[in-house]
């Protein structure tokens, strides 16, 4: 037999005697035997085997079979005589005061029946709480919403006996006078700009305030126009009339819920059979523990799993696939018209349904045994109103986070794991429409420099990492020197320097690099001027080291502006006090810039830099804008890369015109997994992060 406690608790957990005088005697003798020797247990377990099997016969059992047929008797013809005091009821009444003074016949009938019985059962006194609370606030409620619908009838009755085409006349004058008031104040501040005494900001500002002025003292007047004065006041007191009603409600129903949580339950129940019985059924067992709306709720969840998720986890209602079964074969024997990577993606699509209605279901099964749990401990279960109130308070990340989850899951998730899969298949020029599963082929490839595409991998991974490393150095160097020029104190024009630093980001990057890109051609600006002053003629877009030179120099001056005004904020910010006291310290320039301005500007920026680097790492504009990737060496890099190309336009070329997008997508998430460990390794080691300001 489960174990039953002696005590019940409420919803903070506080103990409440029982009133089931029967479960309180089982409960003492259970713990009676936990606790007792050997012989006593022999004992005990009989008085306890007795008293279950008289169960029927025991006297409050008895009692309380008698109250709950007392009860549904009570409640039936309490049904009855309310339909009768409904059409007693006077005409004319709003459906507010109709339910309400239902309620408070209904509550005073409680009252007196309850009473006799709260020292019986929790139920009883629970029931006796509720009609009281109602008995008290519903009189009070009625006679406000009576005066407050009176004084609505009146301002719809209401007919003024003024003379309208006076007060129209009159309004018409008052509106003409304000409006001169205003032109002559206008023409007043307007003189007053051109005599120099006051600015075009406070000509600006003194404009709108004439006019906030004339408007408020025309709108007060329009008041006095009988028409506009009945209808703002309908509105008013509608308004009225349905906030009061609308936080009344509220008010009871606090009340009330108020006594729920206050009150503990009694129940025989020791099994979760709520929660069994709903367990694959989402909504059934939120019914089962009388919990209707919420039960509505989790029936539309019940819909998605068995009408959406898992029928089109079969195959069923996708457009070509065939579900998690087409994800593992691939379209292998379709038509002729299927596609392989309709198949993959429809398959991904059907496993995140799935994930979603397994969310569904534990979400089902945790709050119905949580619920049901409750119940046994003698917590009440919540109603709608207690259970909005928990959504409010508690719930409102959850409700941001869904919609958000939602969409993240199939704009970033479902891409994302299709590349991870489309990385382990056989997609090449010659398998487009149809692919097979291949595993770990391409990585191998990739590995081991195998292959058409995998041959000249590591030569360009290798050009990749000293292009980020060197380029973002560069501009990291440029854009804090200049920083640090441009807040020393003995420099004039500041203004202007900054101006001019910030240009690089200023102007679009496509159209400096295009503009370079231009200018070092053949027949370009740049390369004209070199060999007139060095008698040298360089073809710069044709040579592997200058068209790299150029690449590095120029993502150097672009990157710089960034560095710039990071490092520029850092270092006004740093206080003067720090540099006074080194002085005095005899610290050198360098000194100070070692021991103070480094460490301040690093510790700020340090994760922006970070930034920095894996941004170049997938620069892919600047390589693709300036040479297209080139000069192309075939003998080296094959058709598929040129000599200044990095990882990304090499996989941009891979993938568009080339058409091996298994490997692109093999190399995609191998560079993607060493960027992430690289960013991770670099957000650790930086102070910032050790001092948890991230």
């Amino acid at each position: 037999m489960a174990k039953y406690s002696k005590v019940l608790y409420d919803y903070i957990g506080r103990t409440y005697e029982r009133k089931n005088l029967y479960l309180k005697e089982v409960a003492l003798l259970q713990d009676k035997i936990r606790e007792g020797s050997p012989k006593e247990k022999e004992s005990l377990k009989t008085q306890l085997k007795e008293l279950i099997s008289k169960k029927n016969d025991h006297p409050y059992l008895k009692e309380l079979k008698e109250y709950q047929h007392k009860e549904k008797r009570f409640l039936e013809d309490l049904k009855k005589k309310a339909v009768q005091h409904k059409a007693s009821l006077e005409k004319g009444l709003s459906k507010d005061v109709e339910h309400l003074e239902h309620l408070h016949f209904e509550s005073k009938a409680k009252m007196e029946f309850y009473k006799d019985y709260t020292g019986l059962t929790y139920d009883a006194e629970y029931f006796y709480k509720e009609a009281s609370i109602h008995q008290k606030l519903i009189p009070n409620i009625i006679y406000n919403i009576k005066k407050l619908e009176e004084d609505l009838r009146k301002a719809e009755n209401y007919h003024g006996e003024e003379n309208k085409e006076a007060i129209g006349r009159e309004i018409a004058r008052f509106k003409s006078e304000q409006n001169a008031v205003y032109e002559k104040r206008l023409s007043e501040l307007k003189e007053k700009r051109k005599e120099g005494l006051i600015s075009d900001k406070a000509l600006k500002n003194g404009k709108k305030e004439l006019k906030k002025n004339y408007q408020y003292a025309v709108r007060v007047k329009e008041y006095e126009d009988p028409d506009k004065m009945k209808r703002e006041l309908i509105k008013s007191k509608k308004f009225e009339l349905k906030d009061y009603i609308k936080v009344q409600k509220r008010v009871l129903n606090a009340d009330v819920a108020d006594a729920r949580r206050n009150t503990p339950s009694e129940t025989m129940k020791t099994l979760h059979v709520n929660t069994a019985a709903g367990a694959l059924i989402p909504g059934l067992g939120q019914l089962l523990n009388k919990q209707p709306v919420k039960a509505a709720l989790f029936f539309l969840g019940l819909i998605f799993v068995y009408v959406v998720a898992i029928p089109y986890a079969l195959g069923y209602g996708n457009y070509q696939g065939e579900g998690i079964a087409g994800l593992i074969s691939l379209a292998e024997g379709a038509r002729r018209i299927d596609k392989s990577l309709i198949f993959m993606i429809e398959g991904i699509v059907a496993i995140v349904f799935l994930l979603f209605a397994a969310g569904i279901m534990v979400a089902n099964f945790r709050d119905v045994y949580g619920v049901e749990k409750g119940v046994m401990k003698g917590i009440r279960e919540r109603n709608w109103f207690e259970t909005t109130q928990t959504i409010e308070e508690d719930g409102f990340p959850y409700l941001v986070s869904i919609p958000a989850l939602i969409v993240i899951s199939f704009i970033v998730l479902v891409p994302i794991f299709t590349a991870i899969l489309l990385s382990f298949t056989g997609m090449d020029p010659k398998n487009q429409s149809k692919f097979p599963w291949v595993g770990i082929q391409n990585y191998k490839l990739i590995a081991l420099g195998e292959g058409l595409a995998g041959s000249v991998f590591w030569q360009i991974f290798g050009w990749t990492v000293i292009w980020t490393l060197t380029s973002t150095t560069l501009a990291i160097f440029i854009g804090f020197g200049l920083a640090l020029l441009a807040n020393n104190p003995r420099i004039k024009g500041k203004g202007i320097l900054r101006m001019i630093y910030l240009l690089p980001w200023a102007v679009p990057a496509f159209i400096t690099i295009m503009f370079f890109s231009i200018m070092f051609s053949t027949q370009g600006a740049l390369t004209e001027v070199v060999q007139n002053v060095f008698g040298v003629a360089i073809d710069f877009k044709n040579s592997t080291f200058w068209s790299r030179f150029i690449l590095v120099m120029l993502q150097g001056w672009l990157g710089s502006s960034y560095v710039f005004l990071l490092s520029t904020g850092v270092l006004q910010a740093i206080p003067e006090d720090l540099y006074e006291a080194a002085d005095i310290d005899g610290a050198n320039t360098w000194q100070k810039i070692r021991r103070i301005t480094l460490p301040m500007v690093l510790f700020q920026t340090a994760p922006l830099l970070v930034n920095q680097y894996t941004f170049n790492f997938n620069n892919f504009s600047i390589i693709y804008l300036f040479n297209g990737g080139g000069p192309f060496n075939p003998s080296k890099y094959g058709n598929l890369a040129g000599s200044s190309d990095i990882l990304i336009s090499y996989i941009y070329k891979l993938t568009m015109d080339n058409q091996y997008q298994a490997i692109g997508a093999s190399i995609s998430i191998a560079i993607s997994l060493g960027l992430m460990v690289f960013a991770f390794i670099g957000f650790k080691n930086s102070k910032a992060f050790k001092e948890e300001r991230l």
